[in-house]
C-alpha cells in the first residue's frame, strides 16, 4: 500500500508522534531522528507551513488542530510563514547522517531552510 508508512505503530500513535515531531521541528527548527520518520514529518510540516503563509482565521484553526503547543503556532504564523512568503514549497531538508550505533538504523537530519 503506497502513501503512508506503518513505522511499526498503532493509527494513533503513529498519529500523535508524527504531531509532536512536526511540532519540536517548528519549535526548534531541526530534529534528529530516521530517515523513514523524517519523511513521513516532511509533508506534515510543508502543510503546516503552507497553511501559515493563508493566514486566515480557518488556517489557524487547522494548525491548532494539528500542533500540539500554542505558542508554537503563534510562532508558525508570525515568525516561520512570512520567511517564506516567497518560496513556493520546499520549506524542510532532509540530510543522511549514517547509521545509529544501537541497531545500525539509518539516521537523517531535518531541519528547516
Amino acid at each position: 500500500m503506497p502513501g503512508t508508512r506503518k513505522l511499526g505503530r498503532p493509527t494513533d500513535s503513529r498519529k500523535a508522534m508524527l504531531r509532536a515531531m512536526v511540532t519540536y521541528l517548528l519549535e526548534n527548527g531541526r530534529i534528529e531522528t530516521t530517515v523513514t520518520r523524517a519523511k513521513e514529518v516532511r509533508p506534515l510540516a510543508e502543510h503546516m507551513i503552507t497553511l501559515g503563509k493563508e493566514n486566515t482565521l480557518h488556517s489557524k484553526r487547522q494548525a491548532m488542530s494539528f500542533i500540539t503547543k500554542e505558542d508554537v503556532t503563534y510562532k508558525l504564523f508570525n515568525e516561520i510563514a512570512p520567511k517564506y512568503a516567497s518560496r513556493n514549497g520546499g520549506y524542510t531538508r532532509i540530510t543522511r547522517t549514517g547509521p545509529r550505533r544501537g541497531d545500525a538504523a539509518e539516521m537523517a537530519v531535518i531541519e528547516l531552510i
